[in-house]
């Protein structure tokens, strides 16, 4: 699967705090309409490679957009689809992360709730599948003008992410779990998670160092060396309190 470019990361060096499996726990609060995870990509793959032997991640979907009616973000003044358009500007410029806005203008999206629906259905299968069709539903939506409100749209990048890992994703059963009531359960599930955690903006990441049993929230983008500071605190217990 094709990933954003990015240079070596600092923490790629021969010292990595712990060594043990799951010894440090992630969960990834995102949705696949939010252009700061998109732009956090970049990032979350260093990490990933840096501490892969320790990382145990679960992805829990937002529900950033349920519906436009009704809809309002005081803190980005945001309440139809021609506004979110500067916000993808902004953050490409900011980030120089590929965002093409023109969606917002062609076909918006009508809401967020369909891909993460369709996360869910792919996580049904693995973890990992779950993981693949969530960077492709970014992906097309951030960069090539693919409404991923549509479920046409969605069924399509399961047949994507089936020829992409040669048949290990099964797109048939993919396209029946979208109508089955165990993929709507865990997408509510994750939405009351967030809910009830009281989170608003993604990404949001929940870090855990099971040996010391401290966590940290992280919310908003972070740049690379932000994040391994905090983590390599937090790996040898020097976090005081979850933030």
């Amino acid at each position: 699967m094709e990933k954003l470019k990015h240079p070596e990361a600092p923490g790629q060096k021969n010292k990595i705090p712990g060594s043990a499996p799951g010894t440090l726990q992630a969960v990834y609060y995102t949705d696949p309409l939010c252009c700061w995870s998109w732009a956090f990509e970049t990032v979350w793959q260093q990490f990933k490679t840096v501490y892969k032997k320790q990382l145990n991640i679960r992805y829990c979907m937002g529900g950033l957009l349920q519906q436009w009616q009704g809809y309002h973000d005081p803190l980005l003044s945001v309440s139809r689809p021609a506004q979110m358009g500067p916000i993808w500007m902004q953050v490409n410029h900011t980030t120089g992360v590929p965002l093409d806005s023109t969606i917002w203008f062609r076909d918006p999206p009508a809401s967020s709730y369909p891909a993460c629906l369709a996360v869910k259905c792919a996580g049904m299968q693995s973890p990992a599948m779950e993981e693949q069709y969530l960077y492709l539903a970014r992906k097309a939506v951030m960069t090539q003008q693919q409404n991923i409100a549509r479920k046409e749209v969605l069924l399509q990048l399961g047949v994507t992410l089936a020829a992409e890992t040669k048949g290990a994703f099964n797109a048939l059963q993919f396209s029946k779990d979208l109508e089955e009531l165990a993929a709507l359960e865990a997408c509510n599930k994750d939405i009351q998670e967030v809910k009830n955690r009281g989170i608003s903006r993604f990404p949001s990441l929940l870090f855990t160092a099971v040996h010391h049993r401290q966590s940290v929230m992280l919310t908003g983008y972070r740049p690379y060396e932000e994040l391994e500071k905090i983590i390599e605190k937090l790996m040898h217990g020097d976090m005081k309190s979850e933030r």
